[in-house]
């Protein structure tokens, strides 16, 4: 379903909390933004995105096209909105709205821009550079629809960013949050086939990083949802199994998405498994993961669908 797909860390984990608003479609391991390195992980992690939302567009469709609505909205705010996975969606959805799109990421916002020129539809989308863990929040109008993908669970205090999505709101506008239960796996469980369960082991040996940086990942957003004064109206979770003949992108986007959890797994993994997972990221190797003819997306999206109480 949605992403966006946001993720070294994605669409982005950090050893730093990665600044809210930097919206990762998934978890990538690693995204430093401390040092000299930031530029090229911004690019290495907007790359992932641009994957995220051409391999699962039909779930991000068929999400925009499922929302409660009561009126078509206007004017649509994407918190957290990476390279534009959700925001190109939603003005495709509703081709008489304008997105006001918000992220902390100059890099990623600046892409969204040069797709939305190279789509025709720059007029219709506004670019905002927003830290959402921030006190105030920039002015960003009166949304009939607010989307969140893959974003809250960046936010260091979500409750605070709830609140002030309520205040956003127009009266009767729509809160729509959109959460992977965890990050997508792409590899059969007998593979490769000399570590068979690798790609399950490097998750779990980012377990630690992930629940001190982003304890938030796989929340139950519904409790917070209606504790930070919102009605849930409904809730609905996708199943995502793509079958990776139908697109080489999948496969780079395994590729990516596996070389960023290398980023935060590589000191906790068993030498023989990090030695296999660079087998597989090395694109000139025998044993390149380009080469698989075996890869799926699979994952879990939920989205809560919420009212001002």
């Amino acid at each position: 379903m949605t992403p966006t797909h946001h993720q070294t860390p994605h669409h982005g984990e950090s050893a730093h909390r990665p600044g809210p608003g930097h919206a990762g479609h998934h978890e990538h391991a690693g995204h430093h933004e401390h040092d000299g390195h930031h530029e090229h992980d911004d690019h290495g992690q907007a790359e992932i995105l641009d994957l995220d939302a051409e391999v699962l567009a039909e779930h991000i469709a068929s999400i925009t096209a499922w929302l409660p609505l009561t009126s078509e909205p206007r004017h649509i705010v994407d918190l957290g909105c990476g390279t534009g996975a959700g925001t190109f969606a939603l003005l495709e959805r509703f081709p008489d709205a304008r997105v006001t799109a918000v992220d902390n990421s100059a890099a990623h916002l600046g892409r969204l821009s040069e797709k939305a020129r190279a789509r025709g539809v720059e007029e219709r989308v506004r670019t905002v550079r927003a830290d959402l863990d921030a006190d105030r929040w920039p002015d960003l109008g009166t949304p009939g629809l607010v989307w969140a993908s893959a974003s809250m669970h960046h936010m260091a205090r979500p409750d605070h960013a709830l609140r002030s999505v309520r205040e956003l709101l127009a009266p009767g506008g729509l809160f729509a949050v959109v959460e992977l239960a965890g990050f997508p796996r792409f590899l059969p469980a007998d593979a490769p086939e000399n570590r068979p369960g690798l790609e399950e082991r490097a998750h779990a040996a980012t377990d630690g990083f992930h629940a001190e940086h982003v304890p938030h990942r796989g929340a139950d957003w519904g409790p917070m949802l209606t504790a930070a004064g919102f009605t849930v109206e409904d809730e609905r979770t996708l199943t995502v199994d793509i079958e990776g003949g139908r697109s080489e992108a999948i496969g780079r986007y395994a590729h990516g998405s596996l070389q960023r959890i290398r980023g935060v797994a590589a000191p906790v993994l068993d030498p023989q498994d990090l030695a296999a997972l660079d087998e597989l990221l090395d694109t000139d190797g025998p044993n390149s993961i380009l080469n698989r003819t075996d890869l799926a997306v699979r994952t879990e999206r939920t989205v809560w669908a919420a009212r001002r109480a």
